[in-house]
């Protein structure tokens, strides 16, 4: 009775730790690896490993070559810009919509508590910064109470994530989203529409330049330090 719930154990952990393995260029764009050679490191049997592989391969983080094996998928910029001009149109959305609402978002309370704090009191480490950069945006498409706004935002948000962090790869960057995300939050609490709609978009848009120019730097020392 307990096999098959041990297999799907087995096979999520899996899952969970080359995924993580994709998010942290520990496997790199392009790298190429066998169901084997993963089932030896993880120390599982081939089945939970060809499980994970197969349901990264439909999430589009994987390919899979016949006599090849398995490969981490090239990072498609094209496809990254287009999910970034898809979070704008979603987020500015969800911006009209709380401007437009004379009720009380508690999610909007929830992010003026973490962003318009004291200098001393801000994040520097970048994994935490990116995780929170992360729960701003999530929260502020929730607080439009548009489930399905929701919905979409966070898959856009699962599938830009292997590059979101590089955010954050410099201090600078850290310290502009701590103003940028304050300047947003003012704005939206005094429903100054046109000016959050303008904060949003140049905040998301800037983003999206640094992530181009930072993951193509970021590709090349992560690989350096991978061979080393």
């Amino acid at each position: 009775m307990n096999a098959p719930h041990t297999a799907n154990a087995l096979a999520e952990d899996v899952y969970r730790r080359l995924k993580q393995e994709i998010f942290e260029f520990y496997l790199l764009p392009s790298d190429r690896f066998t169901e084997t050679q993963l089932a030896d490191r993880y120390q599982v049997s081939r089945t939970p490993v060809r499980d994970a592989l197969y349901r990264l391969q439909r999430e589009g983080y994987l390919d899979v070559e016949f006599r090849r094996g398995w490969s981490v998928k090239p990072l498609n910029f094209t496809q990254i810009d287009q999910l970034y001009d898809l979070r704008i149109v979603l987020e500015c959305a969800a911006v009209e919509r709380i401007c437009v609402s004379a009720e009380v978002h508690p999610e909007l309370s929830i992010l003026r508590d973490q962003w318009l704090v004291d200098r001393s009191l801000w994040q520097t480490d970048m994994q935490t910064v990116a995780d929170l950069d992360e729960q701003f945006h999530t929260q502020l498409v929730a607080a439009s109470g548009n489930l399905e706004m929701t919905r979409v935002h966070q898959e856009v948000t699962e599938r830009i994530r292997i590059v979101r962090r590089l955010d954050f790869f410099k201090s600078a960057r850290i310290e502009h989203t701590y103003l940028e995300h304050a300047a947003i939050l003012i704005a939206l609490q005094a429903r100054k529409r046109d000016e959050a709609l303008l904060l949003l978009r140049s905040h998301v848009e800037l983003s999206k330049l640094e992530v181009r120019k930072l993951t193509i730097s970021m590709l090349s020392d992560a690989r350096r330090q991978h061979k080393a």
